[in-house]
């Protein structure tokens, strides 16, 4: 049996420069958002350049990412808004010294 390496897939959103959101998936991420500020990415991003990312989530495989990028696709626009904040927000740990002044 030729079985194929396991590849990683990401689900990830890019705000363009109209402010807009973009769901896609990628076997590799970096160089898919680069395709995408070089406008050889999707059509939809071509004139919405420059993009950046905001949201990414890495998956076991091509059919878990695909689910979940059908999952995104079908939230509002400010629910994906709230996806990106939950994602992207730097996580800070409490300190458990005690403030002294």
């Amino acid at each position: 049996m030729n079985r194929r390496p396991k590849t990683t897939w990401h689900v990830y959103l890019l705000r363009c420069c109209d402010d807009s959101l973009y769901c896609g998936i990628s076997n590799d991420l970096l160089a898919r958002v680069d395709k995408h500020n070089s406008g050889l990415g999707a059509k939809y991003t071509r004139s919405r350049r420059p993009v950046c990312l905001v949201y990414s989530r890495r998956l076991k495989d091509h059919g878990a990412a695909l689910k979940h990028e059908y999952r995104i696709k079908q939230l509002s626009k400010a629910e994906k808004e709230k996806l990106c904040i939950v994602k992207t927000a730097p996580r800070v740990r409490p300190s458990r010294k005690k403030n002294i002044r």
